[in-house]
C-alpha cells in the first residue's frame, strides 16, 4: 500500500466484485471520502448552502478527471440514520457540491454513501470501514479495484484499500486523530498534505499547486 509494486504473493484474494469485473475494461479509480477531504466537515451538514469545498478539493479531483481515473465518492452519513436530516437534504448537498466542482472545471463520476448507523440499526456492510459500497462501485463502474486508490481523513476511509491490494492515502483534517495517523503509518498507507498532494502521488506526476 505504499508506492512500491505489491507482489502476486502479496495480494489478498480477489473479492467478488473483482471476479465480476472484465480484465479488458477495468480502469483504476479514485475512491475519495466526502465529509474533511473534500467539503469542510461540518457535522451532520443539513443546509446545502453550507456546503464549502476545501481550497484545494476541486484542483485534485481535475487532476484526476484529465487522467480518466473515475472519481467516486464513499461516504458515511449516519445523520440520515439519527434523524438529523433525510436522503432528500443528502440529494440537495450532492447537487450543491456538484455545481461547486463545475464551477471550477471539475466533476465527480458517482456517489455512493451508507445512511445507517451500528445505534440505530445495527452493524451493516456498507458503513466504511466495510466494503460493500466499494463492491458495488467496482462493478458499476468496472474497477481496476488493485490499482485504484483510497483517499479520506479518517483510518475507516483507508482501511478498504487492504481488500484489494491498493494505495491508501490518509489526507489529515482537524478531525483526525492523533491514533488514526500512527495506524495508518503502522499499516503501510501513506500520508499526503493535502488532496491535491494525494492525486499527485497517487498518478506520479509532479506537485500541483494548491487551488
Amino acid at each position: 500500500m505504499t508506492g512500491e509494486p505489491m507482489r502476486d504473493d502479496e495480494r489478498p484474494p480477489e473479492t467478488p466484485a473483482m471476479r465480476r469485473t472484465s480484465r479488458a475494461l477495468r480502469r483504476r479509480a479514485a475512491f475519495i471520502d466526502r465529509d474533511g477531504t473534500i467539503i469542510v466537515d461540518k457535522h451532520y451538514l443539513k443546509d446545502p448552502a453550507q456546503v464549502e469545498l476545501i481550497p484545494h478539493a476541486a484542483n485534485a479531483i481535475r487532476v484526476f478527471n484529465y487522467a480518466l481515473a473515475p472519481v467516486i465518492v464513499v461516504s458515511n452519513q449516519s445523520g440520515i440514520a439519527r434523524g438529523l436530516f433525510s436522503e432528500a437534504d443528502y440529494r440537495a448537498q450532492r447537487a450543491r457540491i456538484e455545481d461547486l466542482l463545475e464551477e471550477r472545471g471539475a466533476f465527480v463520476d458517482d456517489y455512493y454513501h451508507c445512511p445507517h448507523h451500528p445505534d440505530v440499526h445495527g452493524p451493516c456492510e456498507c458503513r466504511k470501514p466495510g466494503i460493500a459500497l466499494f463492491e458495488q462501485a467496482i462493478v458499476e463502474h468496472q474497477i481496476d479495484a488493485a490499482g485504484s486508490f483510497f483517499i479520506g481523513d479518517k483510518l475507516r476511509d483507508v482501511l478498504p484499500a487492504k481488500s484489494y491490494g491498493a494505495r491508501g492515502f490518509l489526507v489529515p483534517s482537524p478531525e483526525t486523530t492523533p491514533d488514526d495517523v500512527e495506524a495508518a503509518l503502522a499499516q503501510g498507507f501513506e500520508i499526503a498534505s493535502s488532496l491535491t498532494d494525494a492525486a499527485a502521488r497517487a498518478l506520479g506526476i509532479p506537485h500541483l499547486p494548491e487551488e
